[in-house]
């Protein structure tokens, strides 16, 4: 997969939140949801070099998640979500500043990969419960619960970075693009792989049921 420097809706890179940011924040919307009760673990398959290569160019940084918008309605469209979505989370992460920096994450390693963001913090709410250092019965880390083998494969070989915010998060949306690719596009068998339960209805209905909960209202 071929790393984009421009996000499906004009995210790129860079911006600053700017104005109006902490009063679109204001508020506390409680959002009810159940632990990590279908956390489970990808399952290590042989990758074409070819496949191996683009993953691990995918994966490599070149600096935090800074925001670039490519219109005026593209930056409000990201103060509207994040609006909407902060306040749901603010049980979770109750820092505003933690919690503004998850989301921003979130946003654009979502757009970055081409996945839809709520379905990205659906599949967290399910796999972590957005929990940074949570660790699975099978070893998943972090929030999207990556398997320490991603970073042989795929990374610099250090499974501790795995517990780091934007490493996390971008491992997680990079392997699910990976993934939907694989399955051309069947998001629900993208998920079951994911969660190494592919063809079971339990894991992507759960992750389906929590990402409408995360949609712009």
């Amino acid at each position: 997969m071929a790393q984009a420097e421009q996000g499906v809706d004009g995210t790129g890179r860079r911006a600053c939140l700017g104005w109006g940011l902490k009063a679109v924040l204001a508020g506390a919307w409680p959002l009810g949801w159940a632990g990590a009760a279908h956390a489970g673990g990808q399952l290590e398959e042989p990758l074409a070099d070819s496949v191996r290569l683009a993953l691990r160019a995918a994966v490599e940084f070149a600096g935090p998640p800074e925001l670039e918008f490519a219109s005026t309605d593209a930056r409000l469209q990201y103060l509207r979500w994040l609006g909407d979505t902060s306040p749901k989370l603010q049980r979770r992460k109750p820092e505003l500043q933690t919690r503004v920096e998850f989301l921003q994450t979130v946003w654009y390693e979502s757009k970055r990969a081409g996945l839809d963001t709520a379905l990205v913090l659906g599949l967290i709410q399910v796999e972590s419960a957005f929990r940074k250092f949570a660790i699975s019965r099978v070893g998943a880390r972090g929030y999207m619960q990556i398997m320490p083998f991603w970073s042989r494969v795929i990374g610099d070989g250090d499974p501790a970075k795995l517990f780091h915010l934007q490493t996390n998060i971008r491992f997680g949306c990079v392997i699910l693009r990976h993934y939907l690719d694989r399955e051309k596009g069947d998001l629900y068998l993208a998920l079951g792989r994911y969660n190494g339960s592919r063809g079971r209805a339990e894991y992507p209905n759960a992750v389906f049921a929590a990402q409408r909960q995360w949609r712009l209202a």
